[in-house]
């Protein structure tokens, strides 16, 4: 799925589109938020949720590596 159909699914099918397909990548604590970073197709998704809760308050979609900066030390590739 590319960054234009992702876009267009409501929050509840994006998350369980990254859940099912798109690839963990790191989770981080930002201030009182945990975030995790998946990759998916042509884009990365990043998943805003409180500290300690699972509800989701937002996914953060972008294309560029400068959004990456913040995971770089966390990011777990495959092993083969």
């Amino acid at each position: 799925m590319n960054l234009l159909a992702f876009k267009q699914l409501p929050m509840g099918q994006q998350a369980r589109c990254l859940h099912q397909t798109g690839h963990l990548l790191a989770e981080r604590g930002q201030d009182s938020f945990r975030l995790t970073l998946y990759a998916l197709s042509d884009f990365y998704a990043e998943v805003w949720r409180v500290r300690d809760e699972e509800h989701i308050l937002f996914i953060h979609l972008f294309q560029h590596p400068a959004g990456l900066a913040g995971y770089l030390d966390r990011i777990r590739l495959p092993e083969f």
